[in-house]
């Protein structure tokens, strides 16, 4: 069963973009939850680079909770850059779901209460720094979330070399 990547609320169409490139390359499976920061007419999707839609299984909610109903909370992560727990610390199971805030807020407070400190993941990186781009943070995370499974069913092209 493959992971389960979630935004909350995302606004900026390039980065959802990357990450559905992300999700149709690793097999995971892209939940938005609404309010989006773009359209998603195939005209809107084509011009900010959303074209691997068809590739990936895309759900839209209209709320968080209806996403929760849905998966098992219990193999459920969220991401804030606070995070207690290290995402490379965490062993990962087929079905797990991991929840990324918006780029502007991340995610609400009421939201993260409702996870235990060690359901909460961090990235680590300089101390100076606020966070991370989050299509860069989910690529980082969903990446390990595949490697602990092996990388279960991606397929490695011979390097090609042009003249």
């Amino acid at each position: 069963m493959p992971f389960n990547v979630v935004l909350v609320a995302p606004e900026i169409p390039h980065n959802t973009g990357n990450i559905i490139r992300l999700c149709a390359n690793t097999g995971a499976r892209l939940h938005l939850v609404k309010p989006l920061g773009f359209e998603l007419t195939k005209k809107a999707l084509r011009r900010a680079a959303l074209d691997y839609q068809h590739l990936v299984d895309v759900t839209i909610h209209e709320t968080i909770d209806s996403l929760i109903n849905i998966v098992d909370i219990e193999r459920t992560f969220v991401t804030t850059s606070g995070g207690e727990a290290r995402y490379d610390q965490m062993a990962y199971k087929d079905g797990d779901t991991v929840i990324f805030g918006s780029e502007s807020v991340g995610l609400p407070v009421d939201l993260l209460e409702r996870f235990p400190d060690e359901r909460t993941l961090g990235i680590p990186m300089m101390s100076a720094n606020r966070s991370i781009n989050i299509a860069n943070a989910v690529s980082i995370v969903v990446y390990e979330m595949w490697r602990q499974q092996s990388f279960l069913g991606a397929s490695v092209q011979p390097r090609q070399y042009y003249s």
